[in-house]
């Protein structure tokens, strides 16, 4: 009984949501895949536990936030609007949340 094209909403705003939660994950975890100087500081757990998780999170906030919309308002419009502001709220969330290891530790300073 859905109308023409809520399907493919539900597709797109997951796959919104999944690009955009990789493309905020990849630069923040680089430095922990790469490990630094030698691999020193390598945590290659942000590639089998933060990744699954951020692109799970990012395709699931908007379609939750769309199917609740769209169940109270009945304008596709404004679901679309919730699920994007949703979207743009847990990646604020996620970059004030979420920061792996950046930096070397501190005893791999300048020489003496």
């Amino acid at each position: 009984m859905n109308p023409k094209g809520k399907n493919g909403t539900r597709y797109l705003l997951a796959g919104l949501g999944a690009t955009t939660g990789l493309i905020v994950w990849a630069p923040r975890a680089a430095f922990s895949i790469d490990g630094g100087f030698e691999g020193h500081a390598r945590d290659l757990s942000v590639l089998f536990v933060d990744l699954p998780l951020i692109l799970l999170g990012g395709a699931l906030v908007p379609l939750f936030a769309w199917a609740l919309a769209t169940r109270r308002v009945h304008r596709p419009w404004a679901a679309a609007l919730a699920a994007l502001a949703s979207l743009a709220l847990g990646v604020w969330g996620l970059t004030e949340w979420w920061t792996p290891r950046q930096h070397p530790d501190p005893g791999y300073g300048p020489g003496i």
